[in-house]
């Protein structure tokens, strides 16, 4: 069971950034840092997907509702990316079952999954974009050291990553109104064709906001 801690916490920060993952642990081990890593992870055709679609995150992360957007497509990316390094690494180590495992990393990006996607809804209430490129910084960076401190010390890694998932899951909770309002709002946005960001307002049909057109002048 010695790799049960880094089988978790790999499962949690596949659920923030699955990309980030694959890409730094395949260059710990190809460069030699980390003996702690698969060879499936090291090869170079998985290391240059993992980097492009890495910046491909980078970018969606950081743009207000289309992280949310990018949130959603990866419902089903991030679980299954979370369970397949899991299992890898079992099967590397060969100390826990490759089943239970993937099991267990895939259950645990999806609860971090959940948690970073309803954080996103509740912060794209907010009209301006710098506090969505604040929290993915942190989110990439955060990803980032909690792994490398997993190839390290299991242990310890593995003891933050579920203090912040109960942090994020409680942090959910407390934000639920925000996530309503962000999904009212997306609503209306389909019902009027996704809205108008400046222009008029009210309806945008008249300079005054009324929705109605002024006749011209008599002469």
């Amino acid at each position: 069971m010695s790799v049960l801690p880094l089988v978790f916490t790999s499962g949690w920060a596949s659920g923030i950034n699955a990309y980030a993952v694959v890409l730094l642990m395949g260059l710990l081990g190809a460069t030699g840092v980390s003996d702690e890593v698969p060879p499936s992870l090291e090869r170079t055709d998985v290391l240059v997907a993992a980097a492009v679609l890495f910046l491909c995150e980078v970018v969606a992360d950081k743009i207000p509702y289309v992280d949310s957007v990018w949130d959603v497509v990866h419902t089903f990316v991030r679980p299954v990316a979370g369970a397949v390094v899991a299992a890898l690494l079992a099967g590397h180590q060969g100390s826990l079952p490759e089943l239970a495992a993937g099991a267990i990393g895939g259950s645990t990006a999806l609860a971090s999954h959940l948690v970073k996607a309803g954080t996103r809804m509740a912060v794209n209430t907010s009209p301006e974009p710098v506090s969505n490129i604040v929290l993915s910084t942190v989110e990439d960076l955060g990803v980032a050291a909690i792994v490398v401190l997993a190839l390290f010390h299991p242990v310890v890694a593995a003891a933050l990553a579920a203090t912040l998932l109960v942090l994020g899951l409680a942090a959910v909770v407390f934000l639920f109104s925000r996530i309503r309002r962000f999904h009212r709002r997306r609503k209306e946005r389909r019902r009027t064709g996704g809205g108008s960001r400046g222009g008029w307002r009210g309806g945008g049909a008249g300079p005054d906001g009324s929705g109605a057109t002024r006749a011209p002048a008599a002469t």
